[in-house]
């Protein structure tokens, strides 16, 4: 059987396309058009939750007792995700609904799908919350990787140190924390069966989504901030009728205080792996003032004579862990290259 490949568009058919959903969302028929936000995606349907209000504020008007429509979509529309805002067309005699036009997104999530190519997860996220714990041993590599994948995103970071009770003198974790609200980066401990209110006070109305390696407590303080997140899931499935997806599916679930949270396992997976060593660099944000400031043009800040990065760290400007996780995303970036 012959594979047919997808046609690429031109820059000229891609802006045509937008400019066509620009005057959908302009100019179709208020009488009929609802506003919607995608709550879940289920392969070639998604669940949309009706919306009071005109789509571009959806967690002001964002009410857990409102309709949920399971909804197809346009064939010339891109491809829609959990936490895009909507315009649908609902159809009473079906109970399905055709969405027919795409809000404008504020950031979006992609991660690389089993093809490594990169697909869509989560869109209009306004803050990534990043998770570590004494239990596992964090990586500071991995946290870095977080962070630069956020920086990529244009999505701000709140580091949180979780398992509170668990820190111990000596184990360095609350140094660790300091090094990063000292680069600037917003930090917080906690822990699940603690006093999640000053958590709560950074998530209201956000969208958020948590990362973390595995163990950290993630479920645990989703759980804590969403009581019945585990239900509300399953009524989503439920509602669905494609329940067997739930596990893979990402979902979007209100939040007490205002907001919402996207829980997803592809966005677990996000990473960095197909950033070029330009967007790594961007990542780091310390060491802006040292970029461009080596004797060799093309440096690599590893042992060259006259590297800025390299004397930086040790005169104690940047932190030399900071330097090796650089050093070690860099390479990645340029073994992806070479691939």
């Amino acid at each position: 059987m012959a594979l047919i490949r997808k046609r690429r568009l031109t820059d000229q058919q891609t802006r045509r396309i937008e400019a066509q959903q620009n005057r959908r969302v302009d100019e179709e028929s208020d009488g009929e058009l609802r506003e919607g936000l995608i709550i879940t995606h289920f392969g070639r349907q998604l669940l949309v939750r009706e919306l009071a209000g005109d789509g571009m504020d959806a967690l002001q008007h964002l009410n857990e007792d409102a309709a949920i429509w399971r909804c197809h979509t346009r064939t010339n529309l891109p491809a829609l995700v959990t936490g895009d805002r909507v315009r649908w067309i609902p159809d009473e005699n079906t109970e399905l609904g055709v969405i027919t036009a795409l809000h404008p997104r504020t950031s979006l999530l992609t991660r690389p799908d089993r093809y490594h190519k990169i697909k869509p997860v989560a869109a209009n996220v306004s803050l990534i919350v990043v998770v570590f714990a004494p239990l596992p041993v964090p990586s500071p590599m991995l946290i870095d990787r977080y962070l630069v994948a956020c920086h990529q995103a244009g999505i701000p970071a709140l580091l949180v140190l979780g398992k509170a009770d668990l820190l111990r003198a000596g184990d360095g974790l609350t140094e660790l924390l300091a090094e990063y609200e000292a680069l600037g980066y917003d930090t917080l401990t906690v822990q699940s069966n603690g006093d999640l209110v000053p958590l709560m006070d950074k998530l209201a109305g956000q969208t958020v989504v948590f990362v973390g390696q595995s163990g950290v407590g993630k479920s645990s303080l989703i759980n804590a901030l969403i009581p019945d997140a585990k239900l509300k899931v399953n009524v989503i499935s439920e509602n669905s009728a494609l329940g067997q997806h739930t596990t893979t599916s990402t979902t979007l679930l209100p939040l007490p205080q205002g907001g919402a949270l996207i829980d997803s396992p592809g966005i677990r997976e996000f990473g960095v792996w197909h950033l070029s060593v330009d967007a790594i660099r961007d990542g780091f944000i310390e060491m802006y003032p040292y970029y461009g400031m080596c004797k060799f043009r093309n440096c690599q800040h590893r042992n060259e004579p006259g590297c800025a990065l390299i004397a930086a760290a040790e005169e104690g400007r940047v932190l030399p862990r900071r330097l090796e996780s650089l050093n070690r995303l860099e390479d990645e970036a340029r073994e992806a290259e070479r691939v």
